[in-house]
């Protein structure tokens, strides 16, 4: 681990100088300038005073295709990526999938750890990150825990889930621990930064992946529809982009949401727009995380209790999983899971 007491400070006040100056007068950042302030902020080289000013700056700003894109290259760049277990024969049929988890439920039960049940039952090698726990919120690594399946500490047993076909799931300070410092820097502004945009679309893969993103703010679509449209995107995998369900990346049992997906720099569209569901399913009765585990266990037993529209983002998610493994060359995913990217 770095010591952050000896490392070189990064001199920040030329790039708080372009993006300080408001919503309307800021100016962005070439993508190397945004690559290099975000490895210097993981790193630990940026002073506090001048960190508080470039998250707050970044906050009232917004962050630019090729910002975003800097400051991803620099995040994924910061922690080790996982590779996929060896398994014996034609053992895979799918490319991996990821589930960013970093809102949880506030209003109704959080069925993210179901879709990831669903997946990884099916031979998909799911990876789940995000927070362990959030005031007022129900979190995924609430619910895991709560059905009986510890989190993963190490990549050791984050493959070794991908063996069982079990979803794994990891918190960001075991993920990405540098990413997590700034993760946390919630609790000291008050409002988050632009880390909370990167965990939800960075791929911790070696090999090409899914990546299942959210968005909650019209502004961010816009951004990110952009973003993934780019080849420095599509060569990390493809992408399903919708609106969150209470901010979680899993559709709305109530109302289905538009998806669109990203594939080798094109866009699909696969669930046109919202639609109110005929038939309100038998949800769980209560959102916090032991009804909500004893309804999933019950839902992975008897599929007429999966909601229509998670049914349908499964097939949805296989299909796009099976796609991109048979795309790019499948017999790499299958060599220690080394692919080069």
């Amino acid at each position: 681990m770095t010591n952050i007491a000896t490392v070189e400070p990064f001199a920040a006040a030329r790039f708080i100088k372009e993006i300080g100056r408001g919503k309307d007068g800021a100016r962005s950042l070439a993508r190397h300038d945004a690559h290099d302030l975000y490895a210097a902020m993981l790193d630990g080289r940026v002073s506090d005073l001048e960190l508080g000013g470039i998250l707050l700056a970044m906050r009232i700003k917004g962050e630019s295709v090729e910002e975003i894109a800097g400051f991803l290259e620099a995040a994924e760049a910061s922690f080790t990526r996982i590779a996929l277990p060896e398994l014996p024969g034609a053992g895979r049929h799918y490319a991996p999938l990821v589930i960013p988890s970093y809102n949880g439920a506030r209003h109704m039960a959080n069925l993210t750890p179901l879709l990831a049940l669903l997946l990884a039952r099916e031979g998909v090698p799911v990876l789940m990150h995000g927070v362990p726990t959030d005031p007022g919120r129900v979190t995924s690594a609430e619910i895991f825990q709560a059905l009986g399946q510890p989190l993963c500490s190490s990549m050791g047993q984050a493959q070794a889930c991908f063996a069982q076909r079990l979803p794994a799931f990891m918190t960001i300070d075991a993920l990405a621990p540098k990413m997590a410092r700034l993760l946390a820097m919630r609790g000291v502004l008050g409002v988050r930064n632009s880390t909370h945009t990167l965990v939800k679309i960075m791929q911790p893969f070696v090999v090409p992946a899914l990546r299942l993103s959210s968005y909650t703010h019209p502004e961010y679509l816009t951004m990110l529809t952009s973003y993934f449209m780019t080849t420095a995107a599509a060569e990390r995998g493809d992408v399903f982009l919708m609106r969150g369900t209470e901010g979680e990346t899993v559709a709305n049992a109530r109302k289905a949401q538009k998806i669109d997906w990203f594939h080798a720099a094109t866009q699909t569209t696969l669930v046109e727009k919202q639609e109110i569901a005929n038939e309100i399913p038998a949800l769980p009765a209560q959102r916090d995380a032991l009804s909500t585990a004893s309804w999933i266990q019950q839902a992975l037993l008897q599929p007429e209790l999966i909601p229509k529209a998670i049914a349908a983002q499964v097939e949805q998610c296989l299909m796009a999983c099976r796609n991109l493994y048979m795309r790019g060359d499948s017999a790499s995913f299958d060599k220690k899971g080394k692919k080069d990217t």
